[in-house]
């Protein structure tokens, strides 16, 4: 078995994931000035006030879904809604999402080009933040002997100390940055805009449906974790508008438009 003893906190109330978050805000936002130096139609303007537009809706909505998720807690202890850790990846995608589109019917920039810019670096973006998770102790797996599983031992892991688990963090590392490679290489060859960023959606939506039986978390609707039921939702949205619009685009044609 892998032991982490590591401690959660860095200093003060400065922890790893939070530390990790921030990468990953910054991985995103490097990301797309790449894009905008590569020649993207963006300005660097409409970058940076899309990340503050849809940084706060992200926190919003992800701090949402946690509290709905884990309402039988809050509802015994309403005062730590509005504080304390805790938050939804699902929101903070869909969140986050919503406001940047918000956004874009006021700017009139596409939002479909906007998001198939992203798609890849969101990706990445996730795997980097899970680094966090891993470290201390969040989203932590179910138990296991398998070699691999990981085992908390320092009293203020989030995790259940002393027991082995499936380490799901490091499961979704591995499998978002295979889903990277997958995005990078088919940047530019779908049509129309918006499709990169749907197969992005569908891609980790897959990932939670399948694999969220790994992960120790509460039953939230037909025995299913909340993450699950989204997970559903997402894949019943985009999957047929996958079928029923994108096109693939030659390769030659592809690398005319990049």
């Amino acid at each position: 078995m892998i032991e982490i003893g590591i401690d959660p906190v860095i200093f003060l109330n400065v922890g790893w994931h939070g530390i990790t978050i921030a990468l990953a805000i910054m991985v995103g936002v490097l990301w797309m000035v790449r894009e905008i130096r590569k020649g993207a139609n963006l300005s660097y303007d409409t970058v940076f006030t899309a990340v503050v537009v849809g940084l706060p809706s992200a926190i919003v909505f992800s701090r949402l879904l946690h509290v709905i998720d884990q309402w039988e807690h809050y509802n015994q202890h309403p005062e730590q809604i509005f504080g304390g850790a805790g938050l939804a990846i699902y929101g903070a995608i869909l969140g986050g999402a919503l406001a940047i589109w918000i956004y874009s019917r006021f700017s009139r920039f596409q939002f479909g080009y906007f998001s198939d810019l992203a798609a890849p670096a969101l990706m990445l973006g996730q795997a980097v933040g899970r680094v966090g998770c891993t470290i201390n102790g969040d989203a932590w797996g179910t138990e296991t002997s398998l070699p691999w599983g990981v085992i908390y031992t320092h009293p203020d892991s989030l995790a259940p100390a002393g027991i082995a688990t499936h380490p799901w963090p490091v499961y979704e590392i591995i499998y978002n940055l295979i889903a990277f490679g997958v995005l990078f290489k088919l940047r530019g060859r779908l049509e129309p805009d918006g499709s990169l960023f749907l197969i992005y959606l569908s891609l980790y939506a897959i990932w939670r449906l399948c694999f969220n039986f790994l992960r120790d978390s509460s039953p939230f609707l037909f025995g299913l974790h909340q993450a699950q039921i989204v997970a559903i939702i997402v894949l019943v949205i985009t999957v047929p508008l996958l079928i029923r619009r994108t096109r693939w685009v030659k390769k030659e044609s592809a690398l005319a438009k990049e």
